[in-house]
């Protein structure tokens, strides 16, 4: 349930990142590659099952 909710506001994160808008187009790809990779990082580690364990460990 938490790695979900952390994918969606990545997710959502590295698309209000993108620099679609004037004043953010000088800032290039930095800051959505950037959560990109953390959401890339997170999706690996979710599918290898290590997120959840140490979710469930805390509860």
């Amino acid at each position: 349930m938490l790695t979900t909710i952390l994918i969606v506001i990545l997710i959502l994160a590295l698309i209000g990142a993108l620099p679609t808008w004037p004043y953010s187009r000088s800032w290039g790809y930095y800051p959505g590659g950037g959560i990109g990779l953390i959401l890339i990082i997170l999706l690996v580690l979710a599918l290898t099952g290590r997120v959840l364990r140490r979710t469930l460990k805390m509860a």
